[in-house]
């Protein structure tokens, strides 16, 4: 007698409708090469170079709320377990490595990166082997729109956000004629795109634009050229160490006292790199530690983030750490909700889901986009901390929503097509 042969993908379907559950067998199975015991999530960040300090924060995010799903049992009774890959801040390495935690260490996802070139770079990478990523802190508009994927998800706010909950606020207080200050890749890019959209619309205009490499150390001969243009106000679009060099040499050369100076965010990161007399300026805020504009007022869970995270690494969570935290709690949670690591039923199940978590208000990954929508914040840098707190440098003056200021799902659906297998 011939014998009946039931292949793995045959078993599994079998035991989606019940059948492995008649037998006693658990229904689910690993992926091929992955371990029983554990569920391994791949982390894709900058370690070294100039984001290396943004890096960091966005990782204690990440391990903090893996961590609290572990003390809760894990996912689908496996542990989750953290692979981290240093991508060097190069869309080349991000790829390579993308490719080598989903080949090698068999992950069930991936999350990442604060560069928005490696997110597109890793974006491409996962959607062609088919497993979901979340793109933590990568801005640039292209990876929820021209770029966008069925399986990739965003949880900081696009660059399109950014610019415009700050652009009308900045012409309002200085002025339309505008400086700019850019770093030369897709980020940088992006944002100017942004930007040219607000003058567009309120009449404005860009008297002079510097693109800069990332990495820039010396300044001097963008800066030289802002007196020859008079703006009213000096956009700096660059971040990261990036970002504290040339506020530090704005200062030196007298500019901060001459020009009002702004931007479409600040990170808390650079600014404690900066000495007092570099702090200033009005900024986008994605998120803060020391607001309840930013945490919600009575929110117990995002005041509870802020002390664990104290009481963890001897410093409050800059809005990095916030990313991590909301990006691994989603897609964990997802994966506990939807009793699966099929990423195809993983995206789906996290379109539109609103969620309440460590900010103000609640929040939900648009399904068209799988940008997630959530406020952005506008604040004013202080000098120093009152009462000598060091870290408490935002005063959070105002918040906009989501809705408010990103492209609309009509604009949207334009240019990003999910192409779900």
């Amino acid at each position: 007698m011939k014998r009946s042969v039931i292949n793995r993908r045959t078993f599994v379907t079998l035991a989606g409708a019940g059948t492995a559950a008649a037998f006693g067998i658990p229904a689910y199975l690993p992926r091929i090469g992955e371990a029983a015991d554990t569920l391994k999530l791949g982390l894709l960040e900058p370690y070294t170079g100039v984001y290396a300090a943004e890096a960091d924060n966005e990782t204690r995010g990440y391990e903090m709320a893996v961590d609290a799903w572990n003390k809760r049992g894990g996912a689908m009774g496996r542990k989750i377990e953290l692979v981290k890959q240093d991508t060097q801040n190069d869309p080349g390495v991000g790829a390579q490595k993308a490719r080598e935690l989903i080949n090698q260490d068999k992950v069930v996802g991936l999350m990442g990166t604060v560069n928005s070139a490696v997110s597109l770079s890793v974006a491409g990478v996962s959607s062609t082997a088919g497993i979901i990523f979340i793109d933590s802190g990568g801005h640039s508009d292209a990876v929820t729109g021209a770029s966008c994927h069925w399986n990739t998800f965003r949880t900081c706010h696009s660059t399109w956000m950014e610019t415009h909950s700050t652009g009308y606020a900045l012409a309002k207080r200085f002025g339309k004629k505008w400086y700019l200050i850019t770093p030369d890749y897709a980020f940088g890019h992006a944002l100017e795109t942004g930007f040219k959209d607000v003058l567009s619309r309120i009449g404005g205009q860009i008297v002079g634009s510097a693109l800069t490499p990332l990495g820039t150390t010396d300044f001097s001969s963008y800066l030289t050229k802002i007196d020859q243009t008079k703006p009213d106000v000096v956009l700096v679009l660059v971040q990261g160490d990036d970002y504290t060099n040339c506020l530090k040499q704005m200062n030196q050369f007298g500019l901060l006292k001459k020009y009002a100076v702004g931007g479409p965010q600040v990170e808390l990161e650079p600014v404690l790199s900066l000495p007092p007399e570099a702090r200033g300026g009005y900024w986008g805020v994605e998120w803060y530690y020391k607001s309840e504009k930013t945490l919600g007022k009575g929110n117990k869970a995002a005041h509870q983030f802020v002390a664990d995270t104290i009481k963890r690494y001897g410093s409050p969570p800059t809005a990095r750490n916030c990313f991590g935290y909301v990006t691994a709690d989603r897609m964990i949670a997802t994966i506990v909700e939807a009793k699966t690591t099929d990423s195809v039923k993983l995206a789906h199940a996290m379109e539109n889901t609103r969620f309440s978590s460590i900010f103000n208000g609640p929040a939900y990954y648009r399904k068209e986009d799988h940008q997630l929508m959530w406020p952005m914040w506008v604040a004013k840098i202080r000098p120093e901390g009152p009462g000598g707190d060091k870290y408490d440098l935002f005063d959070v003056t105002d918040i906009q929503a989501a809705e408010a200021v990103e492209q609309t799902v009509a604009e949207k659906e334009k240019v990003c097509k999910l192409g779900y297998p």
